[in-house]
């Protein structure tokens, strides 16, 4: 029984087809995540989950740094590793790096908050914190925040103001 143009049609898998402009801005867009990639530091990139064609492509593009259209050709290379790999969890590795920085960011300012705080409010705000972390030695506390705040009085801010914030820091 022969078959007609409409079975055939039915026959063959729905394939979609991409532009010529659609996998150029494809490619570019992997062009530059490689040269994140590339631009990231050795260690940021130890933290991700690289197969092994893209970290021997990554030594290769720190010995070539330095030369850029080598560099550019390698990029170019390393987007076609790209290509064939699963990006989703190279993106996750990113998201979390740039997650802990926002973190310690919060933290830090957090941290002057409570000094600025501290030096402010004297007494009451010292013993609200002794309250939240019992493990903080009241006496040093006081102290930090005493000559703190007497530095912060003369506007010469320096080694106790210093002192009061690595405290907390590694206190709290």
């Amino acid at each position: 029984m022969p078959h007609s143009a409409n079975d055939i049609d039915d026959l063959t898998p729905e394939i979609e087809l991409k532009s010529k402009t659609e996998i150029k801005k494809e490619m570019h867009q992997l062009q530059d995540f490689a040269q994140s990639l590339v631009e990231m530091s050795k260690h940021q990139r130890s933290l991700m989950p690289l197969s092994e064609d893209l970290k021997d492509a990554m030594v290769v593009a720190d010995k070539i740094k330095n030369k850029h259209e080598a560099l550019r050709r390698h990029i170019r290379h390393i987007a076609k590793i790209l290509l064939e790999t699963d990006l989703a969890p190279i993106h996750q590795a990113i998201d979390v790096m740039a997650n802990k920085h926002q973190q310690a960011t919060a933290k830090f300012e957090r941290l002057e908050n409570l000094r600025e705080q501290l030096i402010e409010q004297g007494n009451d705000a010292i013993e609200a914190l002794l309250v939240e972390f019992e493990q903080l030695d009241r006496q040093k506390l006081k102290q930090l925040v005493r000559h703190a705040a007497k530095e912060k009085k003369a506007e010469k801010l320096g080694k106790h103001y210093k002192n009061l914030f690595t405290y907390l820091k590694e206190s709290t």
